[in-house]
């Protein structure tokens, strides 16, 4: 199925960054309109992948973080969060909660359970040395037509 409606970000892997891409996404995703905790889920989720980026990914030095948002019209949303960081030797270490890669900055390691708990369907691709790309996806709920009393 083709995508109604797309926007592509590309953001430098800076904390302060993270809030905007947050936001961003929620409001293009305000279009299917979803419920708020719909909405909320949607946010937290891209909070998690892309601090994953921001810290994991780069670790200690600053790239980009690439986010695509797509809309189709069964009132689905699919996000993709990239960075071209050092990607994750193991991908099903890492997606276990409570593991971190960054225990010292005294991370909880539960990103990506959170990302599925909130979440339809989680991917992460990742090669080492190239980067990782997290996929989301969420089917909205559809609201009814408000009935006249």
């Amino acid at each position: 199925m083709k995508a109604i409606n797309t926007i592509k970000l590309q953001i430098e892997g800076r904390s302060v960054n993270e809030a905007f891409s947050r936001t961003a996404v929620a409001a293009f995703a305000a279009q299917l309109d979803p419920t708020i905790e719909e909405l909320s889920d949607i946010r937290t989720a891209v909070s998690e992948a892309v601090t994953n980026c921001i810290v994991h990914g780069y670790r200690d030095r600053l790239g980009l973080v690439y986010i695509t948002a797509s809309l189709y019209a069964d009132n689905r949303i699919v996000l993709k969060i990239k960075d071209k960081g050092c990607g994750i030797p193991d991908v099903e270490k890492a997606m276990e909660p409570l593991f971190t890669t960054a225990p010292e900055e005294e991370r909880a390691g539960l990103g990506f359970a959170v990302m599925q708990s909130l979440m339809d369907k989680v991917s992460v691709r990742s090669k080492e040395g190239v980067g990782t790309t997290v996929t989301l996806e969420k089917q909205l709920s559809r609201k009814e037509a408000a009935s006249k009393c």
